[in-house]
């Protein structure tokens, strides 16, 4: 039993020996900062049965709880409101604990296995800000699932095939001149990426043409020259012709190389990895299977539609009237091999906001199909990100590439650190400059990118990514270091870190650190329960900002009372400890030194 469930058992208690026959409902929630306790009860509930003001009520259990409980030490009521301290040896109790106990921060396994699907790229382009952002919050999601003791399948689907995939293709025919990444100097994907540009900037100069000769804007854009190939390539590589398919086969060659260097950069993998050609045909079976339920209807023109208007959405077509797939067959038939091949309890799609209505109707008409696993279906919905121009295009080429972005972010670290060491990382070599600048760019990143509520849109700001002060991820990074120095220092002077300490009095701050540090599991809870990588980005900057206050407030190294001393070393240590924890479940690594 943990100091807030104590706290909550002495309420139970004391209601129940204050008020016999009164129950009650406990739960706690920490106390506000401008007021003194840590754990505050709220008492207005219980007013109407016991007939007294709520002031009252909490005066009576606070003075039965002075009286009675063992790790109460002291009570405030403010109107409603009753506001408890725990005592100091409770605190020393809980720290000596926690510090002994290897699992502290790890939940227990929960015997079930949960699918999250991310990234899905496209193959005629690199990756860019906002796959960065799909990207480090499935793989962050993923991380705390598996730290609350979910076992974790993470999965992406490459959307390698269709007609923006041919236009890469058609253009890199047209324009290409045998170029390769080794010629151009090229990542792969970066290079196909130039040719879906090239396609688009010609494509859009004959549509232009045809309307400066007459024709309308509509009828060009679907009757320009470059527009009918491209049609003409995908229907040539759905036939298998053996040209088409080698292009297509070793122009996404280079592509996924150059996504894999990406994911490796930024230390994200995959278990399995579908692709749209191995799937696109997949669902037909299943809706022949729900035309014959009657889940699915038939028109006249042989399309086949799902009405789902008792759902509030709509009527939705899942086959065209040429027998050929639309996305959502594809979808049916993927999500049924994804369960066939892990058998999972959860499936979770990590895709943007703009595709809830499709998800919407996919969990609709599996349902409707009968699929067990239908009810453990989730999208993940995650707003967009912008530049400070706008919203990003990629067919015209202003997209923010992540790979520049993660050199851009690096450098911007790199001259922060710079400025904020005043010299002091002199004493690093090259190599280990190189390796802490990168660190510091992809924790800025990723921590810019994860703090924020993902069912919110947001601007991605670079500068504001790497300050060393305020809610950043170099700043938690530098006060990880500083917790390292500490631990350094000590063993320098000869200081044995002991695991366990003394009760004796604490300060108002390692009150509060060690507040946060209980905290720790409830707030993962919280984030696996609801896939908000912002939870663990808020607690783990809470952590760092009270430990600079402590940092601050107390001396530590120079500390004379030897229990103080042992109290502040140890607790410096789990603070590092949990930083490194809370940081890696945002992917994010913590330097040594700074």
């Amino acid at each position: 039993m943990n100091i807030q469930e104590k706290v909550e058992a002495d309420i139970l208690r004391a209601i129940a020996g204050c008020y016999p026959g009164q129950s009650a409902v406990v739960q706690l929630s920490p106390t506000k900062k401008e007021f003194d306790g840590q754990y505050t009860f709220v008492t207005f509930p219980l007013t109407k049965a016991l007939r007294q003001a709520p002031a009252q009520i909490g005066q009576t259990i606070g003075a039965w709880l002075l009286a009675n409980s063992e790790i109460v030490s002291a009570f405030n009521v403010v109107q409603g409101f009753l506001n408890i301290s725990v005592a100091d040896a409770a605190w020393v109790s809980l720290l000596n604990n926690m510090a002994g106990n290897p699992d502290f921060g790890t939940l227990p396994k929960k015997e079930q296995t949960i699918m999250v699907e991310f990234a899905s790229p496209n193959t005629n382009k690199p990756l860019h800000l906002g796959h960065l952002r799909n990207i480090f919050l499935g793989d962050s999601v993923s991380r705390i699932l598996k730290a609350n003791g979910y076992d974790v399948v993470k999965t992406c689907i490459v959307n390698d095939r269709g007609v923006h995939i041919c236009k890469s293709m058609l253009a890199y025919q047209r324009f290409g001149n045998d170029e390769t990444p080794e010629s151009s100097r090229m990542k792969g994907d970066h290079l196909i990426g130039k040719y879906y540009v090239l396609f688009d900037k010609a494509y859009k100069a004959q549509v232009e043409e045809m309307v400066a000769a007459g024709t309308t804007k509509e009828e060009a854009e679907k009757q320009a020259p470059l527009m009918l190939e491209v049609q003409q390539m995908l229907r040539l590589w759905e036939q298998g012709d053996p040209e088409t398919v080698a292009l297509w086969r070793k122009l996404n060659t280079w592509v996924y190389a150059g996504f894999d260097a990406t994911y490796k950069s930024i230390g994200t993998s995959f278990d399995k990895t579908y692709y749209e050609s191995n799937t696109y045909l997949l669902g037909k079976e299943v809706v022949e299977e729900g035309l014959q339920k009657g889940v699915f209807y038939k028109k006249e023109d042989n399309s086949v539609w799902i009405d789902l208007t008792a759902e509030g959405l709509d009527h939705k077509l899942v086959l065209r009237s040429d027998g050929t797939s639309v996305y959502m067959t594809q979808d049916l038939g993927t999500t049924d091999l994804k369960d066939q091949d892990f058998h999972t309890d959860r499936q979770i799609w990590v895709v943007g906001n703009e595709q809830d209505y499709h998800f919407n109707v996919l969990f609709a008409i599996l349902r409707r199909l009968g699929r067990e696993y239908a009810n453990g279906l989730y999208h993940l919905s995650y707003g967009m990100v912008d530049l400070p121009t706008g919203k990003m295009k990629s067919r015209e080429g202003t997209v923010v590439d992540a790979d520049d972005l993660i050199e851009e972010t690096t450098e911007a670290a790199s001259t922060a650190a710079d400025e904020a060491a005043k010299g002091k990382l002199d004493q690093f070599s090259e190599s280990e400059k190189s390796a802490l600048f990168q660190m510091l760019g992809l924790g800025a990143l990723k921590y810019y990118l994860l703090k924020v509520d993902p069912q919110k849109r947001m601007q991605f700001n670079p500068a504001e990514s790497v300050d060393l002060h305020g809610n950043t991820g170099p700043y938690i990074q530098y006060v990880h270091a500083r917790i390292r120095s500490i631990g350094r220092k000590a063993a320098e002077m000869d200081i044995v870190l002991s695991n366990t300490v003394e009760a004796g009095e604490l300060d108002e701050v390692e009150q509060q650190l060690l507040f946060l540090l209980s905290q720790y599991p409830q707030r993962l809870a919280e984030a696996g329960t609801d896939y908000a990588p912002s939870y663990i980005a808020q607690y783990a900057y809470e952590l760092a900002k009270t430990f600079n206050q402590f940092y601050d407030k107390l001396s530590i190294l120079k500390e004379t009372d030897s229990g103080k001393l042992a109290t502040r070393l140890l607790l410096t240590k789990l603070v590092g400890e949990t930083i490194r924890q809370t940081m890696g479940l945002l992917g994010i690594g913590v330097p040594e030194k700074m």
